[in-house]
């Protein structure tokens, strides 16, 4: 019985810690695109690096209309 106890206590282990996995990799997706992105690039454009910057944005802006168009 006891057994049976550890194997149950070991699979729900493991679909915890896969669960909290799949949920800090959606708040650290939502993090980078939503406030860290915008501040990077307003702070590249302050600085002067528009070199930099308006690549970064055109790229995202294309992967944008292509992810809308295949939707």
């Amino acid at each position: 019985m006891i057994i049976l106890f550890t194997i149950a206590m070991i699979i729900v282990f493991f679909k915890m810690m896969i669960l909290g996995i799949k949920a800090c990799w959606g708040i650290s997706k939502f993090f980078f695109c939503l406030l860290l992105l915008p501040i990077m690039l307003i702070g590249l454009a302050i600085a002067g690096l528009f070199v930099v910057a308006f690549p970064i944005l055109a790229i995202i802006g294309l992967v944008v209309v292509v992810k809308r168009v295949a939707a």
